[in-house]
């Protein structure tokens, strides 16, 4: 179970419901068969099932994270007035500046219409609804308290998108280090350091050794700089589409880059944040423990951590506390372990993990902000240091003219 692949194909199907009429939507699932299987548990008889492929061309502007943490707000807001849910999606639907999010948000307005639940007809998008939405809407749904349940999905949505946001803001910087170095290396070497070349042709003496390998580099990329650029960008895509495609690279990368220093324990906090908030969630809306953890597991945005996740909940459904089994996988620190400890005891699981997620998240946002007033004078010095260095040994040669000049 632990090594349980957690990313899933999206499959379009077709099929009848257990009255005859036609159905249709699209659902994850790892192949085919087991989307048939989960179609029929649901009471539906499949016929067509297809993986979906990407457009190659976009109508519009893409839904993103961010949109679903902002509709899910709305929604929250708009229950907790008063107003009707087909009324709700109809306000939010027709207002939304984004064409593909006005028409998934008006097509579930039709299927609830139709009878369909709120959970079902939102499974029907998997791609922006995953399993942790639908799981938590549909037990709001059985208990009678969807307003509520909203509200903590609105707050989790805006929580893990303030945390992935801070993230992207950790890894920006080192990126950005290396993109730009390298492109100012790139104009200088082709562009620049060719006219100096020019220059030394005439100064009929033997050039420094430093100034000499540059000006070798600088032939090198000159001739092959098409080749350079042209295999980094081969060399990205590649690693990008085995990240898709290969779950033992993406173990591999994951625990690189949690133990990279800097960047690892950034990642660590959020991970654990993550978890936390997860899990406080699916507490406070009612789900079982053991039910709760597959969605963890996909939430926490680390391989590793989902993996311990799994674990974790194998331990669990024989049997073992959460927090011992916790420990056991070696991966949450004994602050996180006893917390969880106390919540078991008092009852209270919720309450604890949501102050264990709070201490995490600042814990990253204080990191993040480290992090970047640690790296502004690194870039400054790295640049610095490169473009100085060219410039050195391309004055070299004329500052031992200027000696030899100046001794005769």
């Amino acid at each position: 179970m632990a090594e349980k692949a957690i990313q899933q194909a999206t499959f379009i199907w077709e099929g009848k419901d257990s009255k005859g009429q036609k159905v249709k939507g699209e659902t994850a699932g790892a192949n085919i068969s087991l989307v048939k299987a989960s179609l029929r548990r649901q009471g539906i008889t499949p016929g067509k099932v297809k993986k979906k492929t990407k457009p190659l061309l976009g109508g519009g502007k893409s839904i993103k994270a961010e949109d679903i943490a902002i509709f899910s707000r709305q929604l929250s807001t708009m229950m907790n007035s008063g107003v009707p849910l087909v009324q709700s999606f109809e306000i939010i639907g027709r207002g939304h500046e984004k064409k593909k999010m006005q028409d998934m948000l008006l097509s579930i307005k039709t299927d609830i219409e139709s009878g369909s639940n709120l959970s079902d007809a939102l499974s029907k998008h998997p791609l922006y609804f995953d399993d942790l939405f639908c799981n938590l809407v549909r037990a709001g749904e059985h208990a009678g308290i969807l307003d509520t349940i909203l509200d903590k999905i609105a707050t989790y949505k805006e929580k893990t998108e303030a945390i992935k946001g801070k993230i992207k803001k950790a890894l920006f910087y080192p990126t950005a280090v290396i993109v730009v170095s390298f492109i100012i290396t790139a104009i200088l070497m082709i562009f620049v350091i060719p006219e100096f070349e020019k220059l030394f042709a005439g100064f009929g003496a033997d050039l420094p050794a430093v100034t000499q390998f540059v000006i070798n580099l600088s032939k090198f990329f000159q001739e092959w700089w098409g080749a350079i650029f042209g295999g980094i960008g081969l060399a990205i895509y590649g690693l990008v589409q085995f990240k898709k495609r290969s779950k033992k690279f993406n173990v591999f990368l994951d625990k690189v880059l949690l133990k990279t220093p800097i960047i690892g324990p950034i990642m660590n906090k959020a991970a654990i944040a993550r978890y936390a908030r997860t899990l406080a969630t699916m507490f406070a809306a009612g789900v079982p423990l053991v039910e709760a953890m597959e969605s963890v597991a996909g939430a926490v945005g680390n391989v590793v951590y989902g993996n311990a996740v799994m674990r974790i909940r194998d331990d669990v459904a024989t049997g073992t506390q959460l927090n011992v089994a916790m420990k056991q996988t070696g991966m949450f620190p004994n602050m996180v372990v006893q917390m969880t400890a106390i919540g078991e005891e008092a009852g209270s699981m919720d309450t604890m993990l949501s102050k264990v997620a709070d201490f995490y998240e600042e814990e990253v946002d204080n990191a993040v902000d480290g992090l970047s007033s640690l790296l502004e004078p690194l870039i400054m010095a790295i640049l610095g240091g490169l473009i100085g260095g060219l410039v050195i040994a391309m004055y070299m040669p004329i500052f031992q003219m200027g000696k030899i000049v100046g001794g005769h």
